[in-house]
């Protein structure tokens, strides 16, 4: 803030660029000042430039207007009542008023000064003042509130979208695995995720490549669903000639991952005589096409996913115990579907958007009751499951019924206590209002329709339980 008459804010240095096709700033800005004819002429003035302008004479019109019309900027005269004027002003900030204050005054001192910063004005002006330095100091003010939306927006989105792009969620285990896969990103080491089906084992593999920094391509490859004879071929090459069919050379999927990430998924279906070459290449960063006589050294990450036990399978002789070792360097855990339930309200929407686009139907809005039910399901098939729901859910016009609320199986019990523990979560697009309803509604259902008890559980007294009710349209 900067005093004097010449200059009213600290980087005036000539006249401000104001509009000059007839636009207006667009301002709502409201002058207080005791002095009738001064009041009037500016209020002309600034009507030429702003899209509102509102005039007081005191500070009580002023509080009046302020509470029924919404103020950018406040231009307020510093009287006889400047005392009055900064208390007024430090009770604004106090109340959480955003709006900005440019002061002026017939005559100021280093304490006025300090005394208008301490109380939250943007600026002081000195009479007599021109007009393009009231202007200056507006547009200043305005620019200052546009960059403040505009960081506020940012940072709110930073928070809506996940650390980690593609993968949704905000449960304990989701931030644990999140904060996992940031740390171990940019490492070069092997790293072998277990969990069961439809976890998106290959979603946590691409997560990890698309934060590694790598410069090559991410290439996955189902090991079960080759057959042995060819899987050779298809991971290490080969050359003209080194089998029948083999009219030409053909680089593997290790050459075509160099520099990139190369996810080895269902690596227990490998079959055990090309466990001892993954090895090999594993321990000497190099391949050999099938034919050839000379290795090739490939710069790849691999990163290997199971849904099998991989320590029980090597119990069984079912897997090298060496490669277990080798490919065990950084484990991740992909959490099931049970263990972040907070999430289904979160997933349901990304899937609801992704696949009514898709599919070309209107969305489908479940309520709470749906998302208790979803909540209480064991989901054995996971995060993929719950996909395939929501597609039947969009192409029906309604949650699938077929599906038990449980399945009886050994998780129901954990299930249904970690739904419960749920319950607070409601879809993030409900209002304030939705979620108030369905709540006072749900507690009113579980004492049986006892209205007294229902409002000592809910905080409110029983007239303002029935009141809602009435304003609901719902019997007692």
């Amino acid at each position: 803030m900067v005093i004097g008459a010449s200059c009213g804010n600290g980087d005036y240095s000539g006249p401000a660029r104001l509009p000059t096709d007839g636009t207006r700033y667009p301002a709502a800005v409201l002058i207080v000042d005791q002095d009738p004819l001064e009041r009037k002429q500016l209020q002309h003035k600034l009507a030429a430039h702003c899209v509102l302008v509102e005039a007081a004479g005191d500070l009580h019109k002023a509080e009046a207007l302020r509470t029924r019309c919404h103020f950018d900027v406040f231009v307020v005269a510093l009287g006889g009542t400047g005392t009055q004027t900064l208390d007024w002003l430090q009770a604004l900030r106090e109340r959480g008023t955003r709006a900005d204050v440019i002061l002026t005054a017939a005559c100021a001192d280093l304490d006025t000064a300090i005394s208008a910063l301490r109380a939250g004005a943007a600026d002081l002006l000195v009479k007599p003042y021109r007009d393009v330095q009231l202007l200056s100091s507006i547009r200043h003010c305005l620019r200052r509130r546009q960059m403040l939306r505009e960081s506020f927006l940012l940072r709110r989105r930073e928070a809506a979208v996940p650390r980690v792009a593609g993968m949704i969620g905000d449960s304990p285990a989701m931030r644990r695995l999140l904060g996992l896969i940031e740390r171990i990103a940019p490492t070069m080491s092997t790293v072998l995720i277990e969990g069961e089906t439809g976890t998106g084992k290959e979603l946590i593999a691409r997560a990890v490549h698309r934060h590694s920094g790598r410069k090559g391509e991410f290439i996955a490859v189902n090991c079960g669903a080759i057959t042995p004879e060819l899987l050779e071929s298809e991971l290490f090459g080969h050359t003209r000639g080194a089998f029948t069919g083999a009219h030409c050379a053909r680089e593997g999927l290790f050459a075509c991952a160099n520099d990139g990430t190369l996810f080895l998924d269902e690596i227990g279906e490998m079959p055990l005589a090309m466990q001892a070459n993954l090895l090999r290449v594993l321990e000497q960063r190099c391949v050999r096409p099938v034919g050839a006589n000379r290795e090739r050294a490939v710069n790849c990450r691999v990163i290997a996913a199971t849904n099998l036990t991989l320590a029980e399978q090597v119990a069984k002789g079912a897997f090298r115990e060496d490669l277990y070792y080798r490919l065990n360097v950084l484990t991740v855990a992909a959490p099931t579907l049970r263990e972040r339930l907070e999430d289904i309200p979160a997933l349901v929407e990304h899937f609801t958007g992704l696949l009514s686009d898709e599919l070309g139907v209107e969305p489908l809005r479940l309520d709470h009751a749906d998302f208790v039910e979803l909540r209480n399901y064991s989901w054995p098939g996971n995060v993929r499951e719950l996909r395939n729901m929501i597609e039947r859910a969009l192409l029906l016009g309604q949650l699938p019924r077929e599906r038990p609320v449980s399945d009886g199986g050994a998780n129901d019990e954990p299930s249904r206590r970690a739904g419960e523990a749920a319950l607070h979560a409601f879809p993030y697009d409900w209002t304030l209002s939705e979620v108030e309803k369905h709540h006072m509604l749900n507690v009113l259902h579980s004492v049986g329709g006892n209205k007294s008890e229902a409002a000592r559980r809910l905080g409110v007294s029983r007239k303002t339980l029935e009141r809602k009710l009435n304003v609901w349209n719902r019997k007692p």
